[in-house]
């Protein structure tokens, strides 16, 4: 089968894999799966069995397609609430918790091209579907192939009528409880009044950083805020060589901060006043260092091996519990189910905090940077500075390798531990960790990681270092081991 249901949903070109054809047998197959006895599990007994949150991003046909997911899960007899428009994947996400719903299912392909599109599969307590749960789907969806079954599928208009398919606004709940984690009153009393530019990308975050700091005396100009399927030619993703109309604003004298979500705006990236990228390693850092020093709160730090080293070393001197995880959200979400971590997060801008749903959130985490630099009275790059001159220095690239073939992941793992380096540049090896892929950890806590894609020939290389010549010489390591491999 062409539809490879993986840990987080479905991703595939539009119209090549993704089709309207392709999508009704997944969600066949995710019907099946939330109406079998053992989708919920003990703790969440106490949500609806039947009810299905489905919502949609703002790429090419979404609206569409998130219709057809409806239709489907609607003739299989569960109670569907369909998003009345595009909204935040986080936004879905608290929803399924608040409406104490089964599952929801959100149509998008996150930070990925225009051609993409998708869907993520979202559990009981509001984060992405376990492991189990996607596996469910994936039998299911074989299952289902195997003995040439279509999906069920409900005309949309009677579905409506009778109350199957019922159209809702998960905004107001979100943003209750986005007042109650975060203190809208701090930001209010910045001294001086806050002027941001929010950088929606085009995505389904579109509105909500503007409409969620009304009254608050700051002004926000959002750009990048209208319907765009084709995201302005970009990637929809916080990353530095996206964000030149961010920079730009910034300039023209329009914002202190730049507040940038992705495509559906579960990460977050930043841009100081001086149109300096703030990545996600320091905006982690920053919030860590408030909720500690400022707001006195204590829990566990979880961070996935390709995030900032800066996280061990706060924690080591708050003396807070820190878990490295393998890389996706997912991990994260774990470990936020079993225990209180005080915040989570990884190096694409994934991050949530205590208290709110096991999921990355770019416009809460937005937020919160903007109540901590209220909180200090500093611009941002000052804090960064005084981040880095307490904990860095730390400077972070990541390069992604296409191979000439496709490479084993176990045996390059097994390769690069049993012929580790004793040293790379002028940097001695301390450890050698195989978690995900394989970290090179060096004496200084400068670290190297190497990673092969699971789906395609390019090797995932990520080094943090304290000085540009040894972040080039372990970049360099990582690329004399992809023209090896």
């Amino acid at each position: 089968m062409t539809i490879q249901f993986g840990t987080d949903g479905w991703r595939a070109v539009i119209s090549d894999t993704f089709t309207f054809n392709n999508l009704r047998l997944v969600s066949q197959a995710v019907a099946d799966a939330v109406n079998s006895s053992d989708w919920l599990g003990a703790p969440h007994q106490n949500h609806d069995a039947r009810k299905v949150l489905v919502g949609f991003d703002t790429r090419f046909l979404s609206d569409r397609y998130a219709v057809e997911v409806a239709r489907v899960l609607a003739a299989n007899g569960l109670q569907v609430l369909l998003t009345h428009t595009d909204v935040p994947t986080p936004v879905l996400s608290h929803a399924v918790l608040q409406q104490r719903a089964a599952a929801g299912v959100m149509v998008t392909a996150s930070h990925n091209a225009p051609r993409y599109n998708g869907i993520k599969l979202k559990a009981a307590y509001g984060g992405s579907a376990l492991p189990d749960q996607c596996r469910a789907v994936e039998v299911c969806l074989n299952d289902n192939e195997n003995r040439a079954r279509g999906p069920n599928l409900m005309d949309y208009d009677q579905a409506v009528a009778a109350g199957r398919i019922v159209r809702f606004n998960p905004m107001q709940p979100y943003a209750d409880a986005l007042r109650s984690l975060l203190d809208f009153d701090q930001i209010a009393a910045h001294p001086g009044r806050l002027h941001v530019v929010a950088d929606a990308m085009y995505g389904s975050g579109r509105g909500y950083i503007k409409a969620l700091l009304g009254g608050s005396g700051v002004e926000v100009l959002e750009i990048r805020g209208e319907m765009n399927p084709g995201f302005g030619g970009v990637h929809p993703e916080p990353i530095l060589k996206y964000l030149g109309p961010t920079a730009s604003a910034i300039a023209s004298g329009h914002g202190d901060v730049g507040l940038i979500t992705d495509g559906d705006a579960d990460r977050i990236g930043a841009m100081d006043g001086r149109g300096q990228f703030v990545d996600p390693h320091k905006i982690m850092a920053l919030c860590l260092r408030y909720l500690v020093e400022r707001k006195h709160r204590s829990g566990a730090v979880v961070k996935t091996v390709s995030t900032t080293r800066m996280l061990n070393r706060q924690a080591l001197q708050y003396k807070l519990a820190l878990h490295e995880t393998p890389v996706g959200f997912n991990h994260i979400a774990d470990r936020m189910l079993s225990e209180q971590v005080l915040i989570g997060g990884e190096e694409s801008g994934g991050i949530s905090i205590h208290g709110h749903i096991p999921e990355g959130d770019g416009i809460m985490m937005g937020l919160l940077l903007l109540e901590l630099m209220a909180a200090y009275g500093a611009p941002l790059h000052e804090l960064v500075e005084q981040l880095l001159a307490d904990f860095g220095p730390a400077l972070y690239e990541r390069a992604d390798l296409r191979l000439a073939r496709p490479v084993s992941r176990a045996a390059l793992t097994r390769e690069l531990c049993e012929q580790a380096p004793q040293q790379i540049g002028a940097l001695r090896m301390r450890e050698v960790q195989s978690l995900d892929g394989v970290k090179y950890l060096m004496e200084d806590d400068s670290w190297l990681l190497i990673r092969a894609s699971g789906t395609e020939p390019v090797l995932r290389v990520y080094a943090e270092a304290r000085t540009e010549q040894d972040l080039a010489a372990l970049l360099d390591y990582g690329k004399l081991v992809a023209q090896r491999a």
